[in-house]
């Protein structure tokens, strides 16, 4: 099961890396959009306490 739990932190790692690489593209536009911005930033919280969460259990 640990193997299974360290497959998980990974795989959400990786997202929380996507998201930030997202982060990163959308602040460097002209005009960033401002929806953008929020809805990257609240998913890549969500997965940040994703991997909290799977670290603690």
């Amino acid at each position: 099961m640990e193997t299974s739990e360290t497959e998980a932190v990974a795989s959400l790692r990786h997202r929380h890396a996507e998201l930030e690489a997202q982060l990163h593209a959308e602040y460097a536009r002209p005009r960033p959009d401002d929806m953008t911005l929020k809805r990257l930033k609240l998913e890549k919280l969500y997965v940040k306490e994703q991997i909290d969460h799977e670290r603690l259990h």
